[in-house]
Formats: C-alpha cells, structure tokens, sequence
C-alpha cells in the first residue's frame, strides 16, 4: 500500500461524510435561520423555539433520506473491507 492509495482512500471517505451529512446539515441550517427570523420580527428569545423545529426537522430528514444513507455508508464498507487482500499484497 503506497501513499497515494491512502489519500485516495481518504479523499473518498471525506467525500462520502459531506455527500451523508450534507441533507441533514443542510435542512437544519434552513430551519435555524427560518426561526432565527421569525424570533427577531417577533422579538420573542424562546430557547426551545430554537431546538424544537431543528429536532424536528432532523428527525424528517433522516426518516427520509435515511435509507439513503444507510445505503451508501453500507456500499462504502463493504468495497472498502473487500479491498483489504489487495492492499495487504
């Protein structure tokens, strides 16, 4: 296994983490800021109204885009594992 197999190795795990994440990150990033507006208009500093809607929202996306997810992480490990008896040589 020479240097460049690793980085390319690595470079394609860091892919894979921002392809997985990013819906997730995504839709509570929109969520933070819709409410985030909504309490400055209406000056209303709720500490739950913040949480709420992006625990909802998290728990939406990942019922959705879960087994998509799931999927890929799963297609990851299982070409990486198999790739471990050509590595080794």
């Amino acid at each position: 296994m020479n240097a460049q197999t690793v980085l390319g190795m690595g470079q394609e795990a860091l892919l894979l983490l921002i392809m997985v994440s990013a819906p997730v990150l995504g839709v509570i990033l929109l969520v933070g800021l819709v409410v985030s507006l909504f309490q400055a208009l209406t000056q209303i500093n709720e500490a739950t109204l913040s949480f709420v809607p992006k625990l909802i929202a998290a728990m939406v996306v990942f019922a959705v885009a879960g087994p998509w997810m799931l999927s890929t992480l799963v297609d990851y490990l299982r070409r990486t594992i198999e790739s471990i008896p050509t590595l080794v040589t």
